[in-house]
Parts: structure tokens; sequence; C-alpha cells
């Protein structure tokens, strides 16, 4: 089968391959991959800033249906529409993985990273993180389960209340995603961009964001304070990876306020402004991919229409067409790029 595999490190390397199909282990299940979302980190990879296991089919976000059930798995039969956890291999051992913070192990192995995901036609997930997708919820919608969960993920991190002033810095889509959740939670939204964001904004109000604001046009700490009787916000969710951002984020932010850095910074050792911290007792929250307890209520926000995957997903290729929607990401005109399998070419004769 025809899939699209990070080769080695480095720049590039990423080449469209033919590999063996994947057989079933008995605690596995076996999927016919339907879409699969580009994601942030696949980007990286592809730019060799972040290593995976090389080489590897990359692909963490997807969904599919179900072509075979090894023989230790239950309650999956051929033709469920399913989607699955990233987390292919963790130790069980540890203290994370005792108290269901599997996301921490140190052993952790990963479809589209260390084994191989969903940019081809079949891939093998585990039995036990593998999700049927509700009734009301399409395969093209459970194609984002996995970014919609890390929005989950960094959300119950917080005391998020109704009538909370809520800012997510940074409209890519796991702020988009971030920002629907907020609102879900009876938050009242402010969401951030750039010029070059415009795309992203304009889609945040439609999708019921109450405030997008260009921090280049407009002054979006006169916003929250004008919103929170000069207090500032209640919570800020970091979602750009951009020390700027951060900085902005620490000003914007109420005493006492929760701030949740989801986004992933460049460079592991940045500058912050820890007086800020301490003078206005901050909480301050890491927050890291997602765990199991995310993803039935993930599913079950889309479920229930609270939460508008579809909507980001704006272009779709091929995996043999990878090259346009990295330029489509790249050029600002992609929230989210769905890429779905190449099918074999027929035999001539």
């Amino acid at each position: 089968m025809k899939a699209l595999v990070k080769e080695k490190p480095g720049y590039g390397n990423l080449h469209l391959t033919n590999v063996e199909e994947p057989s079933v282990g008995r605690d596995q299940v076996k999927i016919e991959v339907k879409y699969a979302g580009i994601c942030g980190s696949d980007l990286h990879t592809y730019e060799g800033y972040y290593r995976v296991n090389a080489p590897v089919t990359l692909g963490h976000e997807f969904s599919g249906v179900v072509v075979e059930v090894g023989s230790d798995v239950t309650g999956f039969q051929i033709g469920d529409r399913v989607t699955s956890e990233t987390t292919f291999y963790v130790c069980g051992k540890c203290r994370y993985c005792k108290t269901g913070d599997y996301n921490l192990c140190d052993h952790r192995k990963g479809l589209g990273t260390q084994v191989n995901g969903g940019f081809a036609k079949y891939l093998v997930a585990k039995g036990s993180h593998v999700h049927k997708l509700p009734d009301n919820v399409d395969t093209v919608s459970a194609s984002l389960t996995e970014p919609l969960a890390c929005a989950h993920h960094a959300i119950q991190k917080t005391t998020i209340r109704p009538g909370h002033v809520a800012v997510v810095l940074g409209p890519g889509p796991i702020g988009l995603l971030t920002a629907q959740i907020a609102k879900a939670y009876g938050a009242k939204v402010v969401i951030t961009g750039l010029d070059h964001d415009q795309i992203r904004l304009n889609k945040a109000i439609e999708l019921g964001i109450d405030r997008a604001v260009n921090i280049q046009k407009e002054n979006v700490d006169r916003i929250v304070k004008k919103w929170t009787d000069g207090y500032g916000a209640d919570l800020v969710f970091e979602c750009t990876g951009a020390v700027s951002a951060a900085s902005m984020g620490l000003d914007l932010i109420a005493k006492k306020g929760e701030y949740v850095q989801v986004g992933i910074f460049p460079e592991a050792k940045i500058e912050i402004d820890f007086a800020k911290i301490i003078q206005k007792e901050i909480r301050i929250i890491g927050t890291r991919s997602q765990k199991s307890a995310d993803w039935n209520p993930s599913l079950e926000m889309i479920n229930q229409g609270r939460v508008n995957t579809k909507a980001l997903i704006t272009h779709q290729f091929t995996i043999a067409e990878w090259d346009k929607g990295y330029q489509a990401i790249k050029d600002g005109k992609a929230i989210k790029v769905s890429l779905v399998p190449v099918e074999e070419e027929t035999a001539a004769g």
C-alpha cells in the first residue's frame, strides 16, 4: 500500500512510499483510514524540528472503518466507524499510567511518531484505545477528535465556570477548538490573531466565539479590561508557542487568574516575566497532548453539536498531494487540511 513516510531526520525526507500492509495483532484493531488531518507537529516533523522514530508513516489525527479485529479484542466488528487514541504503547507500571495519565509515561509510543500512523490506507491501533463514533458524529468530523481531545485536556486542567472571561491566544485549529469548548462551558471568549490570521478570525465568529481580535489593529487589553471592570481575564490559553504571545497573556490575565500554556515554543528555554506571576499570584498550567479520559467527552461534544470540528477543515488532498496541503497551511489559506489515502493503481490490461 502507499504511505507517506518520514524516511530520515532533517528537512523534508517525506515521501510517498510502497509499504507492507499491516497485520493485526491479538489486542489490535485494523482500521481502513478515511480521513487524516495534518497537525502542526507533522509540519515540524517535515521541517526537521520535531524528531520521530524514522522511518515511520506520519499521521495521528484520523478516522476510519474497522476491517479486522484481533482475537483478544471485544466490542468491535467489521464495518464499525471509529477513531483511535494516538497512544500505541505505555509501560502500564509507572505512577502516571496507574493514574490514567499515560500522556506522561516516559515509555509512551504514539501512532504517527514512533509507530506507523494514518497517512496510509490502513493502520493498526490498540483495541483498548479505539472508540466507536456516536450516531451524530460523521467520519469527517471524527478525524479531528485527537486535537479536540488535546483542547479538552487543557480546559479540564482549569476551574473554568460560566461567566468567566477567557482569552485564547492564537486562532489555529487548537485555539479554535479550545475557544469552542470554553464557550460551551459558559465562558465569554476572546480569541486573538494577526493580519495573516483573518480567515481564522472570521471562522471564530462564524463558530459563535464572542470576539475575534486582530491585535495588529485593535487593543485587546482595552477590550478585556472593559469586559472585566478593569480586572483582566480569568483564564488565558496560549496556543501559539510565540514568546510575545506568552508575554501578552501574562499582561491580560487578572490577579489569581489561570494561565495555560498549550502551544509549544520553538526553543525550550524562553524569557518570561516571573514578576507578573508572583505579584498577580497567577496559576501557571502546562498541558501535554491528551489522555484516555478526554476522548469520550470530546466525541460527545461533537455528537451534541456543542463543538464543530468539521467547520475547521478547509482543504482536502490525497496523501500524494502533501506539498499542496503543506503550502496551503504555510500560506495561511487553510485552517485544517485533511488527507485521504491513495487508491492502489489497477493493473494494466
